[in-house]
């Protein structure tokens, strides 16, 4: 397989042959770049719930799922991604994790898409506000020894957990996760300044979807917000699907952290992807607004899940916040694969060949360059082409 295309970061125009699952020859080529499209590392979604339907977090959840819900992601530029598997009964849980495992070791090629497993609870806040639409009756305090079933279940895929700090024993807690090669990550959360700080200080690495899973009111100066956009050593998730967070806060949260300290997450809903309409769930009704909003049904404003790919939010955060293509892409790709300690794809020989090539198309009504997928190569295969 031969690319041809601009290089994301420097926009040099770049020749680069595929061979197996890796990169046999790079090299620039001497050609004009106008109306070439550009190349870049796949993506790395480390929040997809499901898809169509479908959630990860369910008791009827199969291989046959797993495998729809993988091969969906790569139409989104996604090539790797980690399955999330939110709040519910031990039971469902433990299911979930185990059948996601499974999946995994019966097939090489949903293994190398799934890059771990992100358990969303259910370590979390019992309140209203922080709780989103956690199930109240699962939430509850950290407890190490079912937290090593759920990884045992899983067959050590728990890549990343989120937890809120706001429960007695919290900090040793999150010391012994970090020391067992698990990313801490702080969400969900109505823990206080002092709170976040020790989850901090216990080796807590991370924000989950910042901003969301919040009360609708703070205390002015004294909340969780502002303590985790200071605090250097934590990394923002961002769900920037223009539903999520508003225009202002994406670009506070950018500058606080800086692109180097952000990572994009789509946070796709398992009801992402389904027309227009109503839909009864487990937790309540919920509705797909013709925007691709899922508000829980009835209004518009209160959030039931998100509904758009990763790649919207790498146009929309470089609209929202000012920032360049190559920042922007680097928060989908480069920023989870090194918290995650994976390759990189790059245009060099021996690189793992996992690329998006993509245009951007300009001056879209509502913002900024708008960026439009062209193709997904995953492992040296192409996973999804876009129609002609």
């Amino acid at each position: 397989m031969e690319i041809i295309a601009r290089w994301y970061e420097t926009g040099a125009p770049m020749r680069i042959c595929i061979e197996g699952a890796r990169v046999a020859e790079a090299a620039r080529v001497d050609a004009a770049p106008g109306g070439m499209p550009w190349i870049a590392p796949g993506l790395l979604d480390m929040q997809i719930n499901g898809y169509r339907g479908q959630e990860f977090s369910s008791d009827r959840l199969t291989v046959e799922h797993c495998a729809e819900i993988v091969e969906a992601t790569a139409a989104f530029g996604v090539t790797r991604f980690l399955p999330t598997v939110t709040t519910n009964s031990l039971a469902t849980l433990t299911g979930a994790l185990r059948t996601i495992g499974e999946a995994c070791s019966q097939d090489r090629r949903i293994a190398a898409r799934v890059a771990g497993i992100h358990l969303e609870g259910p370590y979390i806040s019992v309140q209203d506000g922080p709780r989103g639409a956690h199930p109240h009756v699962h939430c509850h305090a950290p407890d190490w020894d079912e937290f090593c079933r759920l990884q045992e279940a899983s067959g050590g895929r728990i890549r990343v957990l989120t937890l809120s700090p706001e429960h007695p024993g919290a900090a040793p807690f999150v010391s012994k996760v970090v020391a067992s090669g698990v990313i801490a990550s702080i969400g969900h959360t109505a823990a206080t300044v002092r709170q976040v700080n020790e989850a901090v200080d216990a080796g807590a690495t991370m924000s989950t979807h910042l901003g969301n899973g919040s009360h609708p009111l703070l205390p002015r100066h004294e909340n969780y917000l502002w303590a985790q956009m200071a605090d250097d050593r934590l990394t923002a998730g961002m769900i920037a699907d223009g539903h999520h967070l508003p225009r202002h806060l994406v670009k506070s949260i950018v500058r606080a952290k800086e692109p180097r300290r952000c990572v994009l997450v789509s946070d796709l809903s398992g009801y992402a992807g389904l027309p227009a309409g109503r839909y009864q769930t487990q937790l309540c009704e919920l509705e797909i607004l013709p925007t691709g909003k899922l508000v829980v049904a009835g209004q518009e404003e209160l959030l039931a899940g998100a509904s758009r790919p990763l790649c919207e939010g790498i146009s929309n955060v470089m609209d929202f916040a000012g920032i360049g293509l190559a920042a922007a892409v680097d928060m989908a790709a480069r920023r989870p694969a090194e918290l995650l300690g994976l390759e990189v794809a790059a245009p060099r020989a021996g690189s793992a060949a996992d690329f998006i090539v993509f245009t951007l198309a300009e001056g879209r009504a509502e913002g900024g360059a708008r960026l439009e997928l062209k193709q997904t190569v995953g492992g040296g295969e192409v996973l999804w082409q876009a129609a002609s």
